[in-house]
């Protein structure tokens, strides 16, 4: 059977990953696929958490943009994630995954709250934990909430799945003659400003010694090769 390069793992997916073609909302097909990739990743034994996104519904920049309240709006960003974990919880259950929803607001009715001990357990016990609500705080982003978490959970990688196959000079999307790189170092991408994650969760990530694949999420079986260590995306770390 084939194994794991890693134990215990954080999976950032982007709400906008979430939203696929239509681009926004919450796509059905998108949480099929998520769900079947990390059933896969269950088989290998790998404890594994989710940091989601909500820019598929709400971004709390955007609306700061028209001049809401900034904490108002990243707020309201919160709640877009918790959301989305509800969404992906639903999908993973319908594969028979055992997961838990802990969100960093408190709201009884549809989701844990965050306890690092608890996260911990749920991970031991099997189940795939979902972190919702970011961290809790306005002006900071998922990428920060992944990133404090992954270090929060002694977590050996952060996997960024999102709808481009690794980190380039400029969007791809937008410019067909993008140059994507294989590995970059921590530096780099707070150097060169490089669209990997904010420049707060790249600096914790440098800070804790926490790596990051940077993938494309649309092509199935992308999560087990990144786990396995197989050459996909691009590797972000020390050196």
């Amino acid at each position: 059977m084939t194994t794991s390069r890693y134990r215990r793992v954080v999976l950032k997916l982007s709400g906008e990953a979430l939203a696929g073609e239509q681009g926004f909302g919450i796509a059905h097909s998108m949480l099929t696929s998520v769900a079947k990739q990390v059933s896969e990743v269950q088989e290998l034994g790998v404890e594994m958490a989710l940091v989601v996104g909500g820019g598929n519904i709400w971004r709390g920049i955007a609306g700061s943009s028209q001049g809401m309240d900034r904490a108002t709006a990243d707020y309201m960003g919160m709640l877009a994630t918790v959301m989305n974990a509800l969404a992906l919880q639903d999908a993973l259950e319908q594969y028979n995954i055992s997961t838990r929803v802990l969100s960093a607001i408190e709201m009884r009715q549809v989701a844990e709250p965050y306890i690092r001990r608890r996260a911990i357990r749920h991970m031991e016990k099997g189940r795939i934990v979902i972190f919702a609500a970011g961290t809790g705080n306005p002006y900071f982003s998922t990428d920060t909430t992944a990133a404090l978490r992954a270090a929060e959970i002694e977590a050996e990688v952060i996997l960024m799945a999102k709808r481009v196959d690794g980190v380039y000079d400029s969007d791809p999307l937008k410019n067909p003659n993008a140059k994507k790189f294989d590995r970059l170092t921590y530096l780099d991408v707070l150097s060169k400003g490089l669209g990997v994650m904010d420049s707060t969760a790249t600096s914790l990530c440098m800070d804790n010694d926490i790596p990051l694949i940077v993938f494309n999420l649309n092509q199935n079986g992308n999560i087990i090769k990144a786990l396995k260590g197989e050459t996909i995306g691009t590797y972000v770390g020390r050196d």
